[in-house]
């Protein structure tokens, strides 16, 4: 995700006005750039190949470790204005502004962690732009924030659970 161009995440964002206002990555996608699954206010899905195109997913392409958190519209904005996703298990080595992950592992590790940074980046994402109408002490349930996110929430709707559930 860390390598995503800003061209390809603006070809998302054109895809997501007009097919629906939240986007999955999938992890498994052959190739540099992921297919992606748009889904709308009715919760209905629709999946593009790496090059926009429709795309029939297989049935576990978006689910669990085979799929980043959702994003919305807004998060996928912000990263183009950023210049990309960034992971923070990834720097730019002096020698050709080569991107080299320090997470190391398996393969399966390294997607793992992938997800967990995206969804530490979009959690962070929400909590900055909301901060003024979230509770005070929100900061103790970033685990369960995380773990609702891991498990397919969006920042927006696991913030609002465990606002819910202790405030």
């Amino acid at each position: 995700m860390d390598s995503l161009t800003t061209a390809y995440l603006k070809d998302v964002m054109g895809k997501m006005e007009v097919y629906g206002d939240r986007v999955q990555f999938g992890l498994a996608s052959p190739g540099p750039r992921p297919y992606y699954q748009l889904t709308n206010s009715a919760e209905k899905k629709m999946a593009f190949d790496s090059n926009n195109h429709l795309l029939h997913p297989k049935e576990d392409e978006f689910t669990g470790a085979n799929a980043t958190p959702v994003f919305t519209l807004e998060q996928i904005k912000a990263a183009i204005a950023a210049g990309g996703f960034r992971s923070s298990t990834a720097t730019r080595s002096s020698a050709g502004g080569r991107v080299v992950s320090r997470s190391g592992g398996t393969r399966g590790g390294a997607v793992a962690m992938k997800a967990k940074d995206l969804v530490d980046a979009a959690r962070y994402e929400y909590f900055r732009s909301n901060r003024q109408a979230l509770p005070d002490g929100i900061g103790e349930h970033t685990a369960e924030i995380t773990e609702l996110m891991l498990k397919g929430s969006s920042a927006e709707d696991a913030f609002g659970e465990v606002v819910k559930r202790y405030f």
